[in-house]
């Protein structure tokens, strides 16, 4: 009988998966697999909000005033979209993982959003040290490209491909930002705890195997 695995609750926040410590894996990281099976977080147009949200890109005003497009033609039409993005982003991933070199095409794909949709940037004042931050105006569906590509070409552009990688247990990706740089599991919760319980039945046997 299969064993059943539940992911924890403290790896997730309003019901998605946020372990990857870089939005693009955590947007990888919405279709996990739970009891053997593919999960899709991302079931329709009010869940790719709400993922926004959890993500900290949207606002609730500015939830509202996207969620009535929800039916529209465009809404249907960018979740899709996203759904492909992900995937492809996830094949990306895995092989620049290993040292692979971008597929021109994603560099492309990725050229053309962010051309299409671009984060703005703004001086934001906080006291005597003011900040420079990156935004976007969610106007219409396609305008969540936005957050999405950019952070994309950042992971691949600024952060070193032997730090992001596959848990060793599971499906999640994640960018290990630990000093030593070995983590292997996605969180302790998940998978690390199965991992470290493994690791000391294994050296019990090898310890009871030299008696």
């Amino acid at each position: 009988m299969r064993q059943r695995t539940t992911i924890p609750d403290s790896d997730w926040r309003d019901g998605f998966l946020f372990v990857g410590n870089h939005l693009t894996l955590d947007f990888l990281n919405t279709r996990p697999v739970q009891n053997g099976e593919p999960l899709e977080l991302l079931s329709d147009f009010s869940a790719l909000l709400r993922w926004f949200h959890a993500a900290g890109l949207l606002s609730i005003p500015e939830m509202a005033n996207l969620q009535p497009q929800g039916g529209s033609v465009a809404a249907r039409r960018t979740l899709d979209a996203m759904r492909q993005l992900r995937e492809k982003l996830r094949k990306e991933v895995l092989a620049w993982e290993g040292g692979a070199h971008l597929h021109r095409s994603t560099v492309e794909e990725l050229n053309q959003l962010m051309a299409a949709y671009p984060m703005l940037s703004k001086l934001q004042a906080s006291g005597n040290a003011p900040s420079w931050e990156l935004w976007f105006e969610p106007r219409q569906p396609e305008d969540l490209f936005a957050p999405v590509a950019d952070s994309a070409a950042k992971l691949f552009a600024s952060v070193d491909h032997n730090r992001v990688r596959k848990c060793g247990q599971c499906v999640l990706h994640f960018y290990d930002t630990s000093k030593k740089g070995t983590r292997r599991w996605c969180s302790m919760q998940l998978c690390g705890n199965r991992l470290k319980v493994a690791a000391y039945a294994a050296r019990q046997r090898l310890h009871a195997n030299k008696e």
